[in-house]
């Protein structure tokens, strides 16, 4: 853990300007301590989780089937482990009722996070939350974070296009999305996060109707970044993007070791042990 003068507050603080500054915010989702550290070390000013490199990485399926005290372990150490803020996602809350959704916000704040990712899908019955329930929801965790004296950024995400095949139009798919957008900003959204948004006239439909930060996910088929940041989109993520990434390169030379290849790619990676323990230690 981190002796350091930045506090909670300042992080969340700081967090909000990054969304409304005119670069764009990149955000490769990590699942530990050793990635929160690396991408800090690299020069990033704020780093997140993704709920399904956390969960996949510690042997849980995604959905909320990590238990939430194991959430809440991953989340503290994280956190705690840099300078810069750290936003988490946390699903749907792993709340059933606002009651608990209460408990866990104050839960979460606890753990030093700056913000989270909140979505709009029902875990039990896995359809779209009704606009007005999820707008109270928001209004709740911004309730709850003003009364602990620290400003989470609260990036509202909504899965409108993840249920694409309910809507009988592309139009009426982003109409809907912008409507769920301007309810949830006016709620307390801080940023909106359409996931799985790709095509280019969506996503400046989006962004223009809104004036408010916009959080893309990286996935095929969408502009290019400098694109992106060109049409005032504030923030790019990765979701388990750099998971997958990261096992990709294990499971790449993992191959070639069993074919007897590859010893020179193990021995000469510029990945040494004194900078492990570099991030580690900061020393």
């Amino acid at each position: 853990m981190l002796n350091t003068a930045i506090t909670q507050a300042e992080k969340a603080k700081n967090l909000h300007h990054l969304h409304h500054s005119s670069k764009l915010l990149l955000l490769p989702n990590v699942w530990d301590v050793l990635g929160a550290r690396l991408l800090e070390d690299t020069g990033y000013k704020a780093i997140a989780t993704a709920s399904a490199a956390v969960a996949y990485s510690n042997g849980y399926n995604d959905g909320e089937q990590i238990p939430f005290a194991e959430v809440l372990r991953i989340l503290t150490a994280v956190a705690n482990s840099v300078h810069v803020p750290v936003t988490a996602d946390i699903e749907s809350g792993y709340a059933e009722d606002e009651k608990q959704l209460e408990h866990n916000i104050r839960q979460l704040i606890k753990t030093g996070i700056a913000g989270i990712n909140i979505e709009d899908t029902d875990k039990e019955s896995h359809a779209l939350l009704a606009e007005e329930v999820q707008c109270r929801r928001i209004k709740l965790i911004k309730e709850i974070a003003l009364d602990m004296d620290v400003p989470l950024f609260i990036n509202a995400r909504t899965d409108t296009f993840i249920h694409a095949k309910n809507f009988h139009s592309a139009q009426q798919l982003v109409d809907e999305t912008i409507r769920r957008g301007k309810a949830y900003k006016d709620a307390g959204a801080d940023c909106f996060y359409p996931i799985l948004i790709h095509e280019q006239a969506h996503i400046k439909a989006v962004v223009d109707e809104l004036k408010m930060p916009v959080n893309i996910l990286m996935i095929a088929g969408i502009p290019n970044l400098q694109t992106l940041e060109q049409m005032g989109v504030a923030r790019v993520s990765l979701g388990p993007g750099y998971l997958k990434y990261a096992l990709k390169a294990m499971k790449d030379i993992a191959l070639k070791l069993l074919r007897f290849e590859g010893i020179e790619e193990i021995t000469g990676n510029d990945i040494t042990s004194d900078y492990l323990k570099h991030l580690v230690t900061g020393l």
